[in-house]
């Protein structure tokens, strides 16, 4: 199937403990991160996808960016960002605009409506995060954290890319 990892022929490489308890701590704690941020949000009538597409397009110059580059940045597929794009655009927080120069392309483009919600949104999810993991966190962790993800995500965009790329042949 396009865009999956190919499956090994032989023997997997098993886990050790010390990898399993890694792996077990961080799906715990991640995907019960997640929900409890989507919970913070609902009284904003965010998600956390809303939200992302929102916060990234706040720090775009002109509060808009390139459909292909938003979905390159947040690491969802075209058709996922379209799809997310749609029920946003019935929340009156984006629209998208034909690309001038490209008549291929569109800009997703932040409105009034979106920079006031994730206006209103913001304190409160920065206080789910800070509360929720940030505060739990010596600045070392902090540290380490960010050199870890940062390193995991450069190796899962590389990934999403060359996945993209094989889906469009």
């Amino acid at each position: 199937m396009a865009g999956k990892i190919s499956t090994y022929s032989g023997e997997p490489k098993w886990l050790n403990p010390r990898e399993m308890a890694a792996w077990r701590s961080y799906i715990v704690a991640s995907r019960r991160l997640l929900e409890a941020m989507e919970l913070d949000l609902e009284n904003h009538d965010l998600s956390m996808a809303d939200y992302e597409v929102l916060a990234l397009l706040s720090d775009a110059p002109g509060r808009r960016l390139r459909m292909s580059e938003l979905a390159e940045i947040a690491m969802i597929s075209k058709s996922r960002l379209s799809h997310r794009m749609k029920v946003m655009e019935a929340a009156g927080w984006v629209r998208r605009e034909e690309c001038a120069e490209d008549k291929r392309g569109y800009f997703a483009v932040m409105t009034d409506k979106g920079w006031k919600a994730i206006v209103k949104a913001a304190p409160d999810h920065v206080n789910s995060v800070r509360n929720r993991l940030v505060d739990h966190l010596t600045s070392k962790d902090q540290e380490d954290l960010s050199k870890i993800f940062n390193r995991v995500t450069e190796k899962l965009r590389d990934q999403f890319i060359k996945e993209g790329a094989s889906i469009k042949k």
